[in-house]
């Protein structure tokens, strides 16, 4: 079973992209956003807690998607593997997720992270967000506080799996099919 962490900040592609890899393997996949819009949608305790962190573009409290992911690997411990999306997005994530995996006999096998510059990220995003009513894509200052955000408390995870020698960067610029194939390309090689 293998589990690959699909990795990039916000407008990179990993949704799209995570789906195709499914289709294509059978893995399971978890967006942990799409958990949470979820949670909020429902208007559930924890989907209220978090409301607020979103709409200012921040993300959710570690507490509350270590709990997600727990569950989520609980129940999805077999098959061809898994793709988390959206997870860990620092350090103390990638740490929680490392024993949270090892207690169940497995680990993170890659970290596939789609590189995008910056000025395609708004234009997907706000694209997007004309398209999905997405709130937290239709503001070009709370797009561009996500992506500080990332950067400031996110990317830095790649060093983590870096040091571990399971780190993969990927062009996530092109075609939807391009990007496809280089990271079928990196799937193929575990």
């Amino acid at each position: 079973m293998k589990n690959i962490v699909l990795f990039g900040p916000p407008g990179a592609g990993k949704g799209t992209q995570a789906e195709k890899l499914v289709e294509r393997y059978g893995f399971n996949h978890i967006s942990t956003g799409q958990v949470i819009r979820n949670e909020i949608k429902a208007q559930t305790p924890a989907g209220k807690q978090v409301e607020e962190h979103i709409a200012r573009g921040e993300f959710a409290p570690d507490s509350l998607v270590i709990e997600i992911v727990k569950e989520y690997i609980a129940k999805h411990d077999s098959g061809a593997g898994n793709i988390f999306d959206g997870f860990p997005r620092n350090t103390y994530q990638a740490e929680q997720f490392d024993v949270m995996l090892a207690e169940c006999g497995q680990k993170v096998d890659v970290m596939l992270s789609l590189r995008v510059p910056d000025e395609e990220l708004i234009k997907r995003l706000l694209l997007r967000g004309e398209v999905s009513g997405r709130a937290d894509d239709a503001n070009e200052e709370v797009i561009g506080n996500r992506i500080r955000i990332y950067k400031e408390q996110t990317e830095i995870v790649e060093n983590y799996y870096s040091e571990q020698g399971k780190f993969v960067a990927i062009d996530g610029v092109g075609t939807v099919e391009e990007i496809f194939e280089r990271l079928c390309a990196a799937v193929e090689r575990l």
